[in-house]
């Protein structure tokens, strides 16, 4: 029986074509192996689904024929389901990323650090600098993450763009370290000028 086939701009949600997408690179995984690849390259430039969404989208995926799944055998001492992307899947993938509409505006940035500093006249100056500081090193492990993750895609054929993607997120943690940092100079010289000044 033919599985039914969707519009694939208009019914299913981003996260369904990150998955697929995924899916789209040679090989069959496991939806665990699919959390773990989100974690190494999605998560610095979109989102890496939870577990629970993945494994939510691979059923989806699979019931719309856009994927399949087989289960391993007696061989392995614990039972896995392998999936992988059908051709209808991958055309209807291609033809969501060839889609002259992409999200309107720009990405939204939710960025925590800067609200608390946009609600800083409620907090004290030692404070906000260390959570500044703390944004500061995190960027650090994860411009790191970002250079290991770029460093494994280098020169594999069939992870070229992927590693574009990483190269613009290096490029990105970059400027959002510049930013942090230029954020806590700005902290110190309110700081400085802050005790009994008018101005």
């Amino acid at each position: 029986m033919r599985k039914k086939q969707v519009a694939p701009t208009q019914e299913l949600p981003q996260t369904a074509w990150a998955v697929l997408g995924l899916l789209s690179f040679p090989g069959e995984r496991t939806g665990y192996e699919l959390k773990k690849w989100a974690d190494a390259s999605l998560r610095f430039f979109y989102w890496s689904p939870a577990i629970s969404q993945i494994y939510a989208e691979l059923r989806r995926l699979e019931a719309l024929g856009y994927a399949r799944s087989e289960r391993s055998g007696p061989e392995e001492p614990r039972t896995k389901r392998r999936y992988a992307i059908t051709d209808g899947g991958r055309a209807a993938l291609a033809q969501w990323a060839a889609a002259e509409a992409v999200e309107s505006g720009p990405p939204v940035l939710k960025h925590g650090v800067l609200l608390r500093v946009w609600l800083g006249h409620l907090a004290a100056p030692d404070r906000l600098r260390a959570l500044v500081a703390e944004h500061i090193e995190g960027t650090r492990d994860r411009l790191r993450e970002v250079r290991e993750a770029r460093g494994q895609a280098s020169g594999v054929g069939e992870w070229v763009f992927p590693e574009l993607a990483l190269r613009w997120s290096e490029r990105q943690h970059l400027a959002e370290l510049e930013l942090a940092e230029a954020l806590l100079a700005d902290l110190d010289e309110l700081t400085v000028r802050a005790p009994g000044d008018g101005s």
